[in-house]
């Protein structure tokens, strides 16, 4: 339709679609007459303002009046049969707009090993350490020899571990292998924080799995001390359980350090009365650290006498623990939804 007949022949195809438009009974109709006589490529509208090219300058005029009136008639129109359609559906049942976006179902979030994990993440990277990871299937060069625990060493025997190939490939038995990897290929100065599954022979029970996240840290520089492994990891404890947490530190013995301390806060479940995840004593064993053995910075590479650094490891599992309060190590490795609804 190039041109309508006069004004009369244009009022009269609006009054038609105003009509059909009125007693529309769906919004799929609605939306079929929408398409027809406002917004389609070969709408009426549309049709009728291409025609305007062949008219004279003051019949464009008039014309063009009268369709911006005639849109502005239909767009009413349909707003007022949305509505009359709305309020049916409302009378009817519940109306929903299937062309909105659905919002998103409540399927779950982070599992409490994620959450924790990525937590110390964004503590360690705030304080200039990397992210690394390393592979689960380890060779025994990585995993005990460049950690200092040759063959002989007594070490060995307490780590229970499960071998792919005995004597050389095995399921890493902590994440040390990945610091030994690091060292071995980087040089230092070096800060980096390596989360990850570890592997070892245990009896499952409340307390221990053969499957369990560790928490590997390390730095290598200059002139470093144990002031500032105590420093790092007080603050790093404040961030994961409060201002208010207490921490001990005490010496101990690991192969991988020297000295070595391990440090604890007071058992979160009985404020140091004592009870049975703490196994009476008041307080929980979180991490062990200390100085990097020349030894281990020797095999890697890295001339001791220049270098230093601490390293710390922690089992995640009884970190979680102590932060959510589980008690059983087990729930954390059994597909219990509770952990992840």
């Amino acid at each position: 339709m190039a041109k309508v007949a006069s004004l009369d022949d244009l009022q009269e195809l609006i009054k038609t679609a105003e009509q059909k438009i009125s007693l529309s009974s769906n919004l799929k109709e609605l939306n079929d007459y929408k398409l027809e006589y406002i917004t389609g490529k070969k709408s009426l509208l549309n049709r009728l303002t291409q025609g305007l090219k062949n008219l004279t300058e003051s019949e464009k005029k008039s014309y063009g009046q009268e369709i911006n009136a005639a849109k502005e008639t239909l767009n009413s129109a349909i707003k007022g049969a949305e509505e009359r359609i709305h309020r049916n559906y409302d009378e009817e049942g519940e109306w929903f707009d299937v062309s909105l976006p659905v919002p998103k179902a409540p399927i779950g979030h982070m599992a409490p090993d994620t959450q924790v994990i990525r937590q110390m993440n964004a503590f360690f990277t705030y304080h200039g350490y990397s992210v690394a990871e390393g592979p689960e299937i380890e060779t025994d060069e990585y995993n005990f020899e460049k950690t200092n625990l040759p063959k002989d060493h007594p070490a060995r025997d307490l780590q229970d571990t499960i071998y792919i190939e005995s004597p050389e490939v095995l399921l890493r038995t902590h994440t040390s292998s990945v610091e030994t990897r690091i060292l071995s290929s980087h040089k230092p100065p070096l800060r980096f924080v390596v989360p990850g599954v570890s592997f070892r022979n245990e009896i499952i029970n409340q307390s221990n799995h053969a499957i369990f996240y560790q928490y590997q840290g390390v730095l290598v520089d200059k002139d470093v001390s144990l002031a500032n492994l105590k420093a790092t990891l007080n603050e790093f404890a404040k961030f994961l359980y409060g201002d208010k947490v207490k921490t001990r530190f005490r010496t101990k013995y690991y192969p991988e350090v020297e000295p070595g301390a391990g440090m604890d806060i007071l058992c979160r479940f009985c404020s140091g009365t004592g009870c049975r995840i703490c196994k009476d004593r008041g307080w929980i064993e979180i991490l062990g650290s200390g100085i990097i053995h020349r030894n281990l910075l020797a095999k890697s590479g890295i001339d001791w006498k220049v270098w230093s650094g601490f390293a710390f490891g922690m089992g995640l599992d009884r970190i979680i623990m102590t932060k959510f309060g589980i008690t059983d190590i087990r729930d954390l490795h059994s597909g219990n939804l509770v952990f992840t609804q």
